[in-house]
C-alpha cells in the first residue's frame, strides 16, 4: 500500500491543459500522440509564459506503444525545446494520471529537482493500436505469438481472467445495480457534460486548446471541442442489447476508447504564485493514494483509494466540495456514491470520461483539471480525484483550491 502526502506541491493557476478527445478512428487516428502531445504543450508553454529551458524534468505518461515511442519522455522533450532535461515514462492503464502526479510531486516534496518545476504531460492513442507479435521459439515451426495491443487487454485480463466489461457485471450482480440505474446515471452525465458546452463551449475553453488544427492527407479538421461524442436519450439506451449475453453493461453505458492528451507543472508554492496566469486562486496538491480490489471486481477500488487519499490528506468525505471520478461504467459512479455516502448529482460536474472516452493516460489528468477549474467557479474548497485501473486496482489524489 502506498499513501503518499505533500506539503509543498502547487499547481499554478491556469497552467494545466488538454486536447480535445477524439473518439477512436476518428481525426487523431493517424498521429502519432508523442509529437501531437509535444505541439500541445509548446503552446501552453508559451500561454503560460514558461521557457522550456527552465524546467528540471519532464514525466510522461503513455499506455499504448507507438513508432518511436521507445524513446518516450527524451523525444518529447527535444520537441519541446528542452533537449537537456530527462525524466521517467510511466504507464499504470487508466491510473498514469494520478500516477504522474504523485512521482512529480514526490520529486519536488523531496528537494531532488534544483528549480522545484516538473512538467507533467500524458498523452496516447487507441487508434490503430499496435499488432504485435512475440517470438516463440517452441512452438509449432517456431510460430509467433501475437497481441492486438488495445483490444486483447480490454477483453482479457491474465490474472483474473475475464474482461473489463466482467468487472462491471460482478459489480452490478453483487450490488443490485439493474440496468435502469445505469441508464439514469448515464443520462445525468450527460446532463452534466452539456453544461460544459453552454455558451460556445465556456467551461472547455478554460483549460482546452481549441480551436485545434488536425492535418489530415492534404485537407484540415478545426476541432472546435471533442469529437465522437453522441447524442443520448433514455429511449435510445433502452434499445441497446447488452454487451454480454444476459447482462446489464451497453455501450450506452460504458466508455468509448479515444485519442488526446494533458498537460500540467507542478511546482512549489512560491513558484506557482509567480507563474500563475490567474492569481486569486492557488492550488495544493494534497495526498495520492492507491488501492487494488478483490479479483475481478475492478469499479469497487476506488472507494478504498480515496479513502486512503483522504486519511492521508487529513480530510473526511464532508470535507469535500467537488469530486471528479474516472467511469469506463456508469456501474462505477453509482457503487461510489452509495459506498461513499455522497449524491450521485455531487459527482462529474461539466463532463467525465463515460462521456467523452477514455484515451488512458491523459484521462485522469482531465478530470484533475476539470476538478480544478469547477472549484475555481466555486470560490475554491477541496477536490477529491479517484478511479479505477486494469488489474483491479485504482488510485486517488487529493487537492485544495484557495481563493486568495
Amino acid at each position: 500500500m502506498i499513501v503518499l502526502r505533500f506539503n509543498n506541491v502547487y499547481v499554478p493557476s491556469g497552467c494545466y491543459w488538454s486536447s480535445p478527445f477524439v473518439r477512436w478512428q476518428g481525426s487523431m487516428a493517424h498521429l502519432n500522440s508523442i509529437p501531437l502531445a509535444a505541439e500541445t504543450t509548446k503552446r501552453a508553454l508559451q500561454k503560460c509564459n514558461i521557457l522550456p529551458s527552465s524546467l528540471d524534468a519532464i514525466h510522461l505518461g503513455i499506455t499504448i506503444p507507438q513508432k518511436n515511442g521507445f524513446y518516450g519522455q527524451t523525444w518529447l522533450s527535444g520537441l519541446i525545446g528542452a533537449p537537456n532535461i530527462s525524466g521517467p515514462m510511466i504507464s499504470q492503464a487508466c491510473a498514469t494520471s494520478a500516477r504522474v502526479m504523485a512521482t512529480a510531486a514526490s520529486e519536488i516534496e523531496s528537494n531532488q529537482v534544483k528549480n522545484h518545476t516538473i512538467l507533467a504531460v500524458t498523452c496516447d492513442r487507441t487508434s490503430n493500436g499496435p499488432h504485435l507479435l512475440y517470438p516463440n521459439p517452441y512452438a509449432p515451426g517456431g510460430k509467433a505469438d501475437f497481441e492486438n495491443w488495445v483490444w486483447d487487454n480490454f477483453n482479457y485480463d491474465p490474472y483474473a481472467k475475464n474482461a473489463m466489461i466482467q468487472t462491471a457485471e460482478n459489480v452490478a450482480k453483487e450490488e443490485a445495480i439493474t440496468r435502469e440505474m445505469q441508464e439514469e446515471a448515464t443520462l445525468l452525465r450527460y446532463t452534466q457534460y452539456n453544461k460544459a458546452l453552454e455558451n460556445n463551449a465556456e467551461f472547455l475553453r478554460r483549460f482546452m486548446d481549441i480551436p485545434m488544427e488536425i492535418k489530415i492527407g492534404k485537407k484540415t479538421a478545426i476541432l472546435e471541442g471533442d469529437e465522437g461524442v453522441y447524442t443520448t436519450s433514455a429511449e435510445g439506451l433502452a434499445n441497446l442489447s447488452p454487451v454480454i449475453k444476459d447482462g446489464t453493461v451497453t455501450f450506452g453505458t460504458q466508455t468509448h476508447p479515444a485519442d488526446g492528451n494533458c498537460g500540467m507543472i507542478l511546482t512549489t508554492q512560491e513558484n506557482a504564485q509567480t507563474l500563475s496566469l490567474d492569481k486569486d486562486f492557488e492550488i495544493q496538491v494534497l495526498s495520492f493514494g492507491q488501492a487494488r480490489s478483490e479479483k475481478g471486481f475492478m469499479p469497487t477500488a476506488p472507494v478504498p483509494a480515496a479513502n486512503r487519499a483522504l486519511e492521508s490528506a487529513h480530510l473526511s468525505i464532508s470535507d469535500i466540495t467537488s469530486f471528479k471520478l474516472h467511469n469506463p461504467f456508469a456501474v462505477n459512479d453509482i457503487y461510489f456514491s452509495q459506498k461513499m455516502d455522497i449524491s450521485i448529482e455531487s459527482v462529474n460536474n461539466y463532463g467525465s470520461s463515460l462521456v467523452w472516452g477514455h484515451p488512458q493516460a491523459p484521462t485522469g489528468m482531465r478530470l484533475l483539471i476539470e476538478l480544478i477549474e469547477e472549484l475555481k467557479l466555486k470560490n475554491g474548497g477541496n477536490g477529491l480525484f479517484a478511479g479505477c485501473s486494469a488489474g483491479d486496482s485504482a488510485a486517488s489524489i487529493v487537492i485544495k483550491v484557495s481563493k486568495n
